[in-house]
């Protein structure tokens, strides 16, 4: 629901290298030409939109030029004529990506949606140009074939069979029309992606509901009716403003006693890209997924589903499957249980209704405070925003040595968007940090990670990453500045996490640093730096009220402890629900009937989902799956999560900041995909991960 990891579409891994110039002359174009900023970091203040479409086109010119280099190349191929050219080709075109793709998502306007659309179909030829290239593919498969001969490192051996794998699941071993027919359903595939998240954003921002009548606030905190007032001052709209943004619809199904506007806007949030207008997405998904099955069909798999599993850690759909189902079992029967539980509060209070899903939100906050004492608003001023990054910085300096600098020399995008140089335990430059936290109307909701630089280290280049987190927290407002509740608390540590692995990294080849590593594997390093945030020791550090700088008191720390596995039942089913609806989707033979809202509703019957409890996604909102990179990778959330609880349960026994435990796991973050990643993780925990370990952590068992 809060967490993901931005995989934007380009062609390799994203990097930039570092260098700097003399002002770009007048009339020539900034984003070709190399930066004057610090560290070389993207001189946002010198692009203009206009801009992007020459850059790209030069761009991919130039990638063109570096692999038919590659290809002419007369001698017999070799690992450094070959591989390393290929890792070091288009680096105009990697920096033109990482900087459009990235701020299309957080900093986007109708002009960059329309330069999508148009570069989205040259990609997708250069991609073809590039996988379908005979003579190319031939060196590749010299090299691969002879690779026991070649002394290579594990690193150059990974790096070699990615991109034989990459060559053959790209078309390589087609014939020349269906070669031909590949590249069609690509270039359709990638405009039907667009398109999809073009509409999810346009049917998303065009909700508000705006309030005149303050009895309708009734049961809204202050805090969050200042926030609400401050939105509709910005929209140029009388009384208080509520939209489908996370920080802003959230509070008011928590809180708001008016359950007709309750229900309104919680079918408005779960309805996205499903209203009967032009943003429908139904049609869209149904194409989507008959050419993804078309396409696995071609390349000689069963279903979409065997395709993509083929290259994760998990291999096989079946293997996901059972996962999810052994997780399911506990985490429906619970989520009967918190149903009953809120039914019966309901009918305490006489309320003569039963409990529908613009309930829960609303009584789940009541019983809390019942069953615990704890009141959302009671925790949240000990939460400034500020606060807790420091925390999750100070954790990183513990754990690893790391130390943070705030830079105002390096430019932003956004004039919220913070930024930090990163020092590791040697006090040497790591990396660069950008933080940007708020929603706004040209940002996509949702929190992730991206990369405006990948490392770097081959031949003469040794560029560090330079690292964004996107989060849509709720902004200060009047005097209060911004405070995090318990969730987003964790979002951010989350992100970090995901940040952590993309600075740390140690690789020579940028297709295989920070987090290019197996789908199911990438989530373990945000998940486990979740763990950190709510140790006490950990929250003492950080968790200080914002008017009285006091540290958060012990029996608040107990209170949140007590609580934390509430409404486990509800968090867990609403995740697994929608992993199992992509992994399903995915996994059928024929899309000639297919209806995303009749399958949703038929397997919602199957698994048994209670109609209290929606998918933390619905097929017409899942933009994980249709417009960012997760198709089948859903359950890759709950597969890390084995790992990270797993992993974390170590630190436990040792303790949360022990050396030895934390310098192992450093090795994890360091090495990116430049290992096989099961075997390096038996060799940190000693045995393999034990499943049992995530149902404890989500109060499922004992």
């Amino acid at each position: 629901m809060r967490k993901e990891i931005l995989i934007p579409f380009i062609i390799f891994a994203t990097m930039l290298v570092q260098t700097s110039c003399n002002k770009a002359p007048q009339n020539s174009n900034p984003l070709t030409e190399e930066s004057k900023a610090p560290f070389g970091a993207p001189d946002f203040g010198l692009y203009k939109t206009s801009d992007y479409m020459p850059a790209f086109e030069q761009g991919i010119a130039e990638k063109k030029a570096d692999i038919q280099k590659i290809i002419n190349t007369p001698e017999a191929p070799t690992y450094a004529n070959t591989i390393d050219a290929l890792e070091l080709s288009g680096r105009l075109l990697d920096k033109v990506c990482s900087i459009f793709f990235t701020l299309n998502e957080s900093d986007s306007n109708e002009e960059m949606l329309e330069i999508e659309n148009q570069i989205s179909p040259k990609l997708t030829e250069l991609n073809g140009y590039i996988y379908m290239n005979d003579t190319l593919f031939n060196r590749i498969r010299t090299l691969y074939d002879n690779r026991a001969s070649l002394s290579l490192s594990e690193e150059q051996q990974i790096v070699l069979e990615n991109y034989y794998k990459s060559f053959v699941r790209g078309g390589a071993l087609l014939s020349k029309e269906e070669k031909k027919v590949l590249l069609d359903i690509d270039t359709e595939l990638g405009l039907a992606s667009i398109k999809f998240g073009s509409n999810l954003l346009a049917d998303s921002k065009k909700f508000q509901l705006i309030i005149t009548d303050e009895k309708d606030l009734s049961g809204l905190p202050e805090v969050h009716r200042e926030a609400a007032k401050e939105a509709a001052k910005n929209a140029n709209v009388e009384g208080w403003l509520f939209t489908l943004d996370k920080p802003s619809c959230i509070p008011f199904l928590q809180y708001a006693d008016n359950r007709q506007l309750r229900e309104q806007i919680y079918k408005a949030y779960y309805n996205r890209g499903c209203n009967p207008n032009q943003y429908n997405n139904i049609a869209d998904i149904k194409l989507i997924l008959s050419l993804r099955h078309e396409k696995a069909k071609l390349l000689g798999f069963d279903t979409y589903a065997d395709f993509m599993m083929d290259i994760k850690m998990a291999k096989s759909p079946e293997a996901a499957k059972q996962l999810m189902n052994t997780i399911w079992e506990a985490a429906i029967k619970r989520a009967k249980e918190e149903a009953a539980e809120l039914q019966k509060l309901i009918d305490s209070e006489k309320g003569g209704f039963k409990l529908e899903g613009w309930d829960w939100m609303y009584y789940t906050e009541k019983l809390r405070k019942a069953k615990y004492s704890l009141d959302e608003n009671e925790i949240k001023p000990y939460f400034q925003l500020e606060n807790v990054r420091n925390g999750a910085f100070d954790c990183a300096n513990k754990l690893f040595g790391l130390s943070f600098k705030s830079r105002t020399d390096i430019p932003t995008y956004h004039d919220s968007v913070k930024i930090f140089e990163v020092f590791d335990e040697e006090n040497k430059h790591l990396g660069i940090f950008y933080g940007d936290y708020f929603p706004r109307s040209s940002k996509r909701s949702g929190a992730w990670m991206t990369n405006f630089v990948n490392q770097l280290n081959l031949g003469e280049y040794n560029v560090r990453p330079m690292i964004v987190n996107v989060c849509n927290f709720t902004p200060a407002s009047g005097s209060t500045p911004s405070l995090l509740n318990i969730d987003e608390t964790l979002t951010l540590f989350h992100e970090f996490g995901h940040a952590l692995h993309g600075l740390m990294t140690r690789a020579h080849y940028p297709s295989v640093s920070g987090t290019n590593v197996k789908h199911d594997f990438v989530e373990l390093f945000s998940q486990i730096y979740e763990h950190w945030a709510m140790e006490p020791e950990v929250l003492k550090s950080y968790a200080k009220h914002y008017k009285t700088n006091e540290t958060i008191p012990d029996e608040l720390i107990e209170k949140i402890k007590k609580a934390s596995h509430f409404n486990s039942g509800f968090e867990t089913t609403e995740l697994v629900a929608a992993a199992m609806l992509d992994m399903e989707m995915h996994n059928l033979t024929d899309y000639k009937d297919f209806d995303a809202t009749d399958f949703e509703k038929k397997l919602r019957e199957e698994i048994g989902l209670i109609p209290q409890i929606e998918y933390r996604y619905r097929p017409c909102n899942f933009s994980h799956i249709f417009n960012n990179g997760y198709a089948v990778g859903y359950y890759a959330y709950l597969w890390a999560e084995v790992l990270d609880t797993d992993a974390f349960e170590l630190f436990k026994e040792r303790g949360i900041f022990d050396p030895a435990t934390a310098k192992a796991f450093q090795h994890l973050l360091e090495m990116g995909g430049t290992q096989d990643p099961m075997t390096e993780y038996r060799k940190f925990r000693g045995a393999d991960p034990n499943p049992q370990a995530l149902l404890r952590k989500r109060g499922l068992i004992d």
